[in-house]
């Protein structure tokens, strides 16, 4: 019997680590909201701090608490049971966390007062090099600064997960061998299935793997294959090499779906914004291709995310498998550092 007839997607916890769909309220988030509902999710990452200060994220942070006490289909994750919770009760959870440390400044005090109002997932660096670690785009990679050790360790003292995505190869490696925690890459592809400066070497996927972590693999086009449109098989490939190098248990979901892609901003609107991000070398434009960005044929939208399961039976993917990849590995990972 397949894995496809053994398991539904209706009964997967469900766990996207990397969906900044709504962000800063930049669009309507019940239409968003209702896709996440149809494609099965139970909780999602939602990026409540970017290129940010301490000030400008704590307001973003309390549009979301609003938002979240005025809908009753919302759930704020803090623990695994908020996740479980959320299954339960046919709710959304919500993770707040960090693409890179600006909304840090220049205080590790401010760890603990993010934790505080929810946020459980920080990335040490977005692309460029900062006080902490260097980025993924940058030329050369020096490593954790001393600074960037103090705040691993703050984060592993804290409970906030230390979240390596869009950081530099050298700053992961010293990332994962200064936490006393489990590491994690939130979302990226592998280099050996497309060669490009943003996804990670196997040599990454090992150090996180050796550290009990989980990679969210990405279906942002740019990342996952050549074309302008990939498709689901080509999103899987990704999947396929992590679980051949080290097993099931180190691969995640991480789709990053944003505001930005199609259909939801036109090809001219999303020109706009791809510009304005490399123009600022937020974004190499060899990396970053230009748009339109639609995303992998067959799940070009959260709501279509229950192929995806489909799709894992087909490949070959146990039913245990795929429980794992849709959410169970996150949620190992959870109770390991937020506690139940």
């Amino acid at each position: 019997m397949s894995a496809s007839a053994t398991v539904k997607h209706e009964d997967l916890i469900v766990i996207d680590q990397c969906c900044p769909l709504w962000y800063n309220g930049a669009a309507q988030p019940p239409t968003y909201f209702e896709r996440l509902k149809a494609g099965g999710y139970t909780a999602f990452a939602s990026t409540v701090g970017g290129a940010r200060n301490a000030s400008d994220t704590f307001r973003q942070i309390g549009v979301w608490l609003q938002y979240i006490r005025e809908h009753n289909d919302l759930i704020l994750v803090r623990t695994a049971k908020d996740i479980e919770r959320a299954k339960r009760e046919k709710k959304l959870g919500v993770i707040f966390d960090f693409q890179g440390t600006e909304p840090l400044e220049d205080s590790l005090d401010l760890v603990d007062s993010f934790k505080a109002v929810g946020v459980n997932v920080i990335q040490l660096a977005y692309n460029a090099r900062n006080r902490f670690a260097s980025g993924s785009e940058e030329e050369r990679d020096d490593g954790l600064s001393r600074l960037g050790k103090r705040l691993v360790k703050r984060m592993n003292d804290a409970r906030v997960i230390v979240d390596c995505a869009h950081t530099g190869k050298r700053s992961t490696l010293d990332a994962v061998e200064h936490s006393e925690r489990t590491v994690i890459i939130s979302h990226a592809n592998c280099k050996a299935v497309l060669d490009i400066s943003r996804n990670i070497t196997d040599e990454e996927i090992k150090a996180i793997a050796a550290n009990k972590g989980v990679i969210g693999v990405l279906s942002y086009p740019p990342f996952v294959a050549k074309p302008q449109q990939p498709t689901i098989d080509d999103y899987i490939n990704h999947i396929d090499h992590i679980a051949n190098l080290v097993g099931i248990d180190h691969v995640g979901i991480a789709l990053d779906y944003f505001h930005y892609q199609s259909p939801w901003l036109s090809e001219e609107g999303q020109l706009v914004i791809w510009n304005e991000m490399c123009e600022k070398g937020a974004w190499d434009p060899e990396q970053y291709t230009r748009p339109p960005w639609v995303y992998p044929l067959g799940i070009e939208t959260p709501d279509k995310l229950g192929n995806l399961t489909v799709r894992l039976g087909e490949r070959g993917y146990k039913a245990d498998d795929i429980r794992k990849i849709m959410g169970g590995n996150w949620m190992r990972i959870y109770r390991d550092i937020w506690g139940e």
